[in-house]
């Protein structure tokens, strides 16, 4: 990916030494029973055709997204491992911004939808995903591992 420049931001693809400001910032976005490991964010972006959008203002990684293409090339589709935007970015569009980039890149490998899961108590981002165009579908019950937490799974043809 070439960089995309909108507003104060620059959207880019993954750099080596970016994993442990993407670490940071998602231990700071999330919860702990969201959290991802270092070891768990580095097989991320180191998967076959992981896509990875980041975005930096002025040489600060300000959010990222991380989409895995899963399913054969005729059922091909993208799924959002983690969005994470940092508190200052919220509410401004970035969110928006790197998963159209996303989508983008995942159209272009040949992906024909989205998908994601969302906690259920999670409002914002049921919020956010509708307001994206994704359709809620089923509930997967206690998705969220031990903590046993219900997941909607969300989707979005391209």
């Amino acid at each position: 990916m070439g960089e995309v420049v909108v507003g104060y931001v620059t959207l880019r693809g993954y750099r080596e030494g970016d994993l442990k400001a993407l670490f940071e910032l998602d231990q700071i976005c999330f919860g702990v029973e969201f959290r991802f490991s270092l070891r768990s964010m580095r097989q991320f972006m180191a998967r076959p055709g992981a896509i990875v959008v980041v975005a930096e203002s002025e040489r600060e990684i300000v959010g990222f997204v991380i989409v895995h293409l899963e399913g054969s090339a005729e059922e091909r589709w993208g799924y959002v491992v983690t969005l994470d935007v940092a508190k200052e970015w919220r509410r401004q569009g970035l969110a928006g911004q790197l998963m159209q980039e996303a989508a983008r890149q995942a159209g272009v490998a040949g992906a024909v939808g989205m998908g994601l899961h969302v906690w259920t108590a999670n409002e914002a981002a049921v919020q956010f995903y509708e307001r994206s165009g994704y359709e809620r579908g089923e509930t997967v019950y206690g998705f969220y591992g031990e903590q046993g937490m219900d997941a909607w799974v969300f989707r979005k043809l391209l």
